[in-house]
């Protein structure tokens, strides 16, 4: 089978750091830290207060009051991010191109919000009866489904859930969809909100979560940090694009998977090493071509220093000239949507040729021994670029990004 080349032709975003690409990447560059007191939760009964959410947002500037009641707040996300970046594309969804596209998109929890309310219902308040969308809320594909409801896309339309990897699952299978010519364009990326107390009460009991902030690869981090949002692309076959007048931000080129097989909480190395060789060997690039990796960098000390074992393991001295940041630090671990919000990046840095830093940055660690592009962003030269996530469960999944 004849491979395509698959073009990046879209990018929508909604984050802590903005509510689209152009308040967003900027934010990155500035090295802006969007963590704060959480305000959408009761938090005085957690050992954390902090975490990255979309301040100022009103669904209702987005969607009707009909529409609201059939939307979590993730595929709310899922939505906005979609229509920007089928508006950032050009791209006209005729009905014969409808059904030749393909909506992918990954979330770890689904309508974790709408979840926590019923639960609260029935299990706090002894309420007999749920209002009788609760399950569409939920559902982990409702992002997807009304993604493609809206804009009239009859292609395959699904949800990867793998934990902390589930966008770049999403991604790297949109990707594969369109290179090897089963579909023409595909919409993909994450959307995840996890500020439901029930959750936050969870992810307490497993001591992974900064009592401040996040600081991703240095000697004093403490964990990581929530965040919530959605990103979205548009990819084509390149002759499409190209032939439409498209503008071009730059392509994906591989993609790699592999499960650690090991410990459900714990990370290795071998298993993250083993998807971004996977994913180089997927693109035919040498190690030497990479220039940036957009890490997974949560800022827990186990996975930190995994990853940087890992990236030593696959890259050998070619590692010490890559640059490596975690925005993680700016925007929050978004779970679900973390590879999409991150993918959003590593596009923009290949496309501006400027890396933006890993924020919140104190004391190197010896067991990080890598250039983590420390508080400030860079210029750099790259013509390809990895962008990495290692979930819980020991699932990775490394997609390869290439300069336009």
């Amino acid at each position: 089978m004849q491979r395509q080349r698959v073009a990046i032709t879209g990018m929508g975003v909604i984050c802590a750091l903005g509510t689209n690409l152009a308040e967003t990447w900027p934010a990155l560059l500035q090295g802006k830290s969007a963590i704060g007191p959480i305000q959408s939760v009761d938090v005085s009964k957690l050992r954390f207060q902090n975490g990255a959410e979309v301040r100022g947002y009103d669904p209702a500037q987005h969607f009707d009051g009909n529409r609201l009641d059939l939307l979590d707040r993730f595929s709310q996300f899922a939505l906005v991010a979609a229509r920007q970046a089928l508006a950032d594309s050009g791209l006209k969804l005729v009905p014969e191109l409808a059904g030749k596209t393909a909506v992918v998109t990954g979330s770890c929890l689904g309508g974790q919000i709408c979840q926590d309310a019923a639960y609260w219902s029935v299990y706090g308040e002894r309420a007999n009866r749920l209002h009788p969308l609760t399950i569409p809320r939920i559902m982990a594909n409702a992002g997807a489904s009304h993604i493609s409801m809206e804009l009239g896309i009859s292609g395959p339309v699904f949800t990867v859930s793998t934990a902390c990897s589930s966008a770049n699952h999403a991604i790297g299978q949109a990707f594969w969809l369109v290179r090897n010519g089963q579909v023409q364009a595909a919409i993909t990326g994450g959307s995840e909100a996890p500020f439901a107390f029930g959750l936050l009460k969870a992810w307490e009991a497993m001591r992974v979560v900064s009592p401040d902030t996040c600081r991703p690869f240095s000697k004093d981090r403490r964990g990581l940090i929530l965040g919530e949002g959605a990103a979205m692309l548009v990819l084509e076959a390149m002759d499409r694009a190209v032939a439409r007048g498209a503008r071009v931000y730059g392509e994906i080129v591989g993609f790699g998977m592999s499960s650690d097989a090991g410990h459900i909480t714990a990370p290795t190395f071998q298993g993250p090493a083993n998807a971004m060789a996977a994913a180089l060997a997927d693109a035919q690039l040498a190690p030497e071509q990479v220039g940036y990796i957009n890490a997974h960098g949560t800022g827990t000390a186990g996975n930190d220093a995994a990853e940087t074992r890992a990236i030593r393991r696959v890259f050998g001295s070619h590692a010490n000239k890559l640059a490596v940041s975690s925005t993680k630090a700016m925007h929050g671990h978004a779970l679900g949507a973390a590879g999409a919000l991150e993918a959003v990046a590593t596009v923009m840095a290949l496309g501006e040729q400027m890396v933006p830093p890993t924020a919140n940055f104190t004391t190197p660690d010896p067991e990080c021994d890598l250039d983590v592009v420390p508080n400030q962003a860079r210029a750099y030269q790259a013509e390809f670029a990895l962008s990495n996530s290692f979930a819980f469960g020991g699932l990775n999944a490394v997609v390869a990004f290439g300069k336009s």
